[in-house]
C-alpha cells in the first residue's frame, strides 16, 4: 500500500475520491515510521542545534502528517461510514503515542532550551520565537519533567482521553441518525412553513417512503419547534433531541454517553494533577489569554448578573402574551420556541421564514465575497473541476489586488445523511514556506444548512446567513496570514479563548444595511430586502437577547466548574452541576428528562473543555473591534487593512492581547458587547 496510495502523494489537494479506508492505516504507518526514523536522525547531530537543523525541518515532517490526516479527519465528520469509522479510530492511538513521544522527547526538548538561551534566538523573526516558547511551554504541557513512570501514566491518559472523546462523537452521531418520523397527515404538520415541509418531502422521497419524513438534523428540528402548532409533536422532537445518547428517550441506554462522561472527566483531572495543576480548568488556562480561574469565573457571573434582570423580563414578557394571547398558562421547553416566535411576529411583524427568500445561498455567499473584497481588497472566485467528497461541495481561491493568491477554501453547506451536525472550519493546508516554494493555506469550511428543495435554490434563514459569516471569519484567519512559520501561522498557536474574534467579528456585518444590499435579493425577483424589513429587522435584533446571553453563561459556567471539581464524577453528579448552575443562572425550567450534557460535543468531543467561556470572553473583543467600524464607517478601507494587517494576517505570531491593542490601541472593553446585546451596562 506504499505505492498508489493517494494520501501520501502529498503534493497539492486532497484526491477525495481516491481516498479509501485501506489506505488510510498503512500511509500513517509508513509516515509516522519515517518521522520517527528522521526525527532520531536530526536529533543525534552533534552540531549545535539551531533553527534551520532542528526546528524547522522537525515541523516539516509534522506538516506532512498533518496534511496526511487531515483529509481522513474531515471526511470522517463530513462523509462517515463504517470502514472509514475503523480505519479512522485505529489510527487515533497511533497518532497520540506518536504525539506524546514528541512531546516527552528530552533531546528535542534540550534543542529547544538551546537555542532559546542561545545569542541568536534575539536575531529570530517573532514568529519563530514564538514558536520555540509555545514548544518550551507545550513540552511541560506533555509531561517533560515527569520521571518514567509518570510519563507512561501521561501516555497511557491521553490515549484513553482520544478513545473515549471518539466514542463521545459516534454516539452523539449515530442516536441522531437513529431518530426519524414518517407523518403521512400532513394535517399533524400545521404551522411548518413550505420550506421544512419541502424538506421532509424530499428525504421521504429519498427513503422512497409516503409523505413527510422529520429527522434531529438541524434544517427540520428548528423549524418544528419554531412553527409546528401540535404540542405534542413539538414535545416528541424536543425529547429525542434533548435525550440523544442518554439513558433517557426514545432511544434510551443506546449510546449511552454518560460513561464516556465520567472517563473523560475522570482522565483529564488525572492528566492535570498529573502536571501539577488543581484541577483541570487550571490547567486549560495554560494556553489562554485568561491569566486564571478567578478571572474567568468573575467574567461570567459579574455577565450573568448584568444579563439575568433581561432574562427575566424577557420570560414574564412571553408569558404574558402566551395566556393572553393562546390562554396559555404553563410554558413547557418544547414551547419556548413557538410561542416565542409567535411574538417576535405579533411584535415586530417579522419571522426567520419572512426573511428566507431573501437569503438564497448563492446571493449570499456572493455578496459576502463583496463585504471581503470591500474591506481587504480580495478577489474570491469560484475553481472548477476540484476533486471534492461530495456534488454540493464547491471550491473557491482567494486573491489579492495584485492578483497573489492568499488562499483557497472548500465550502460544504448543506445538512446530509452520515455528516457531523453544526458548522466549523478546518485546515486542510496551512501556510508555510518549504523547499519548492511557499504553500499557501487551505481551509474546509462546513455547515448543515437546508439542501435546496425542488427547482427552489437553498434559501437561508437571517441566523443561517450570520453562522456562514461566523465560519468565514475563521477561514480568514487561516488563509489571510503573512506568517511563513506553521506553528503560528493562521490559526496555529493563537489562544483558544480568542481565537472567536474574527469569526464573531464577521457576523457584525449581518446586521447593516449597506451589507445587506450586498447579500440579500429575492431569489425569484432579485429585490434587496426592503426598508421596511430591514427596520423590522432592527427593531427585532435583541429580542430575547437577554435569554440568549443566559443560555450560553449556563453552558459556559457548566463547563468551567465542572472541570474545576478536584475530585472525580459520575453521571449523576454532572447532572447535579448543571442543576446548580441552572438554579443560579437559568430563568427557563428544564425537564428533567433533559440530557443535554450527553450531546455537549463542543466540551466532550471537541476542543472546547474548560474553554467554551471563549466564546463569550472573545465576544467582548469582537464588539469592540467592530465598534471602531462603527465610528470610521462599515466598509472604512483603512480600518479594514489595519484589522487585516493588526489580527488576520499576525495568526499565533504574537499573544492575542498584544494584537488587539495595537489594532484598538488599548485593552477590550465589555461596554459595546452589551450596548450590541440591548443589556445596559
Amino acid at each position: 500500500m506504499t505505492t498508489n496510495n493517494p494520501l501520501l502523494d502529498s503534493t497539492g489537494l486532497p484526491a477525495f475520491s481516491q481516498i479509501k479506508p485501506e489506505h488510510i492505516e498503512p500511509a500513517i504507518d509508513q509516515v509516522l515510521a519515517e518521522n520517527r526514523e528522521l526525527i532520531k536522525n536530526i536529533l543525534s547531530n552533534t552540531s549545535p542545534a539551531s533553527w534551520d537543523t532542528t526546528i524547522e525541518p522537525i515541523e516539516a515532517l509534522n506538516d506532512r502528517l498533518s496534511s496526511i490526516w487531515s483529509p481522513v479527519s474531515h471526511m470522517n465528520a463530513v462523509a462517515n461510514n463504517d470502514d472509514l469509522r475503523a480505519a479512522y479510530n485505529t489510527c487515533l492511538p497511533k497518532l497520540s503515542a506518536y504525539s506524546t513521544e514528541l512531546g516527552q522527547n528530552r533531546d528535542y526538548y534540550q534543542a529547544c532550551k538551546s537555542i532559546a538561551d542561545s545569542e541568536s534566538f534575539n536575531t529570530f523573526s517573532q514568529a519563530q520565537q514564538k514558536v520555540i516558547e509555545n514548544a518550551l511551554r507545550d513540552f511541560r504541557l506533555s509531561g517533560i519533567e515527569l520521571d518514567k513512570n509518570e510519563q507512561e501514566r501521561y501516555k497511557e491518559l491521553k490515549l484513553s482521553l482520544s478513545k473515549f472523546a471518539t466514542k463521545f462523537e459516534e454516539n452523539l452521531l449515530d442516536s441522531t441518525n437513529a431518530w426519524k418520523k414518517q407523518i403521512t397527515d400532513v394535517a399533524l404538520l400545521s404551522g411548518l412553513p413550505e420550506s421544512a415541509l419541502g424538506l421532509a418531502k424530499q428525504i421521504a422521497e429519498r427513503e422512497e417512503l409516503d409523505g413527510w419524513m422529520l429527522n434531529l438534523e438541524f434544517p427540520l428540528y428548528m423549524p418544528v419547534m419554531t412553527y409546528a402548532d401540535n404540542p405534542n409533536l413539538r414535545r416528541e422532537i424536543y425529547e429525542a433531541f434533548v435525550t440523544r445518547a442518554s439513558d433517557q428517550g426514545p432511544n434510551a441506554g443506546h449510546w449511552n454517553n454518560d460513561e464516556n462522561m465520567e472517563q473523560l472527566l475522570s482522565l483529564r483531572h488525572e492528566l492535570a494533577s498529573l502536571l501539577g495543576f488543581k484541577n483541570y480548568s487550571e490547567y486549560s488556562l495554560a494556553t489562554k489569554m485568561a491569566s486564571d480561574t478567578d478571572q474567568v469565573l468573575h467574567f461570567l457571573t459579574d455577565l450573568a448578573k448584568r444579563s439575568k434582570p433581561f432574562a427575566e423580563k424577557d420570560l414574564k414578557e412571553l408569558k404574558a402574551f402566551a395566556k393572553d394571547e393562546y390562554q396559555v398558562t404553563n410554558l413547557h421547553a418544547w414551547d419556548m420556541s413557538y410561542y416565542a416566535e409567535k411574538l417576535r411576529l405579533h411584535r415586530y411583524d417579522l419571522s426567520q421564514e419572512t426573511l428566507r427568500p431573501y437569503f438564497p445561498a448563492p446571493k449570499v455567499i456572493e455578496g459576502m465575497f463583496q463585504v471581503v473584497k470591500r474591506l481587504y481588497g480580495l478577489n474570491i472566485s469560484e475553481q472548477k473541476d476540484i476533486d471534492v467528497w461530495h456534488e454540493d461541495v464547491q471550491y473557491f481561491e482567494i486573491r489579492d489586488e495584485n492578483n497573489m493568491i492568499r488562499g483557497s477554501f472548500y465550502l460544504d453547506l448543506y445538512a446530509r445523511p452520515f455528516k457531523r451536525g453544526g458548522a466549523w472550519m478546518d485546515e486542510c493546508l496551512v501556510r508555510k514556506n518549504t523547499s519548492e516554494g511557499l504553500q499557501n493555506p487551505v481551509a474546509y469550511l462546513t455547515c448543515n444548512f437546508s439542501p435546496a428543495v425542488g427547482e427552489q435554490p437553498s434559501l437561508l434563514t437571517h441566523s443561517e446567513v450570520t453562522t456562514l459569516f461566523h465560519e468565514f471569519g475563521h477561514g480568514l484567519h487561516h488563509m489571510l496570514t503573512q506568517v511563513d512559520v506553521s506553528g503560528v501561522s493562521g490559526i496555529n498557536g493563537v489562544a483558544w479563548d480568542a481565537v472567536e474574534l474574527p469569526s464573531q467579528f464577521m457576523e457584525n456585518w449581518c446586521w447593516e444595511r449597506e451589507a445587506l444590499e450586498l447579500i440579500s435579493g429575492h431569489y425569484e425577483t432579485g429585490e434587496p430586502l426592503s426598508e421596511a424589513l430591514f427596520n423590522k429587522m432592527q427593531a427585532a435584533k435583541n429580542f430575547h437577547s437577554g435569554l440568549q446571553m443566559m443560555r450560553q453563561l449556563e453552558f459556559s459556567l457548566f463547563d468551567f466548574r465542572m472541570h474545576m471539581r478536584e475530585d472525580t464524577v459520575n453521571s449523576r453528579e454532572i447532572q447535579n452541576i448543571l442543576n446548580e448552575i441552572r438554579e443560579d443562572v437559568s430563568v427557563v425550567p428544564t425537564p428533567s428528562f433533559n440530557r443535554f450534557q450527553n450531546s455537549f460535543a463542543h466540551i466532550f468531543a471537541g476542543g472546547y473543555s474548560a474553554g467554551y467561556y471563549s466564546y463569550k470572553w472573545a465576544e467582548v473583543l469582537s464588539a469592540d473591534a467592530f465598534s471602531l467600524f462603527e465610528e470610521k464607517g462599515i466598509f472604512d478601507r483603512t480600518t479594514g487593512d489595519h484589522f487585516l494587517h493588526a489580527i488576520l494576517e499576525k495568526g499565533g505570531s504574537r499573544d492575542a492581547m498584544e494584537l488587539f491593542i495595537d489594532f484598538r490601541g488599548r485593552e477590550p472593553d465589555i461596554e459595546p458587547l452589551l450596548r450590541h446585546s440591548g443589556i445596559a451596562a
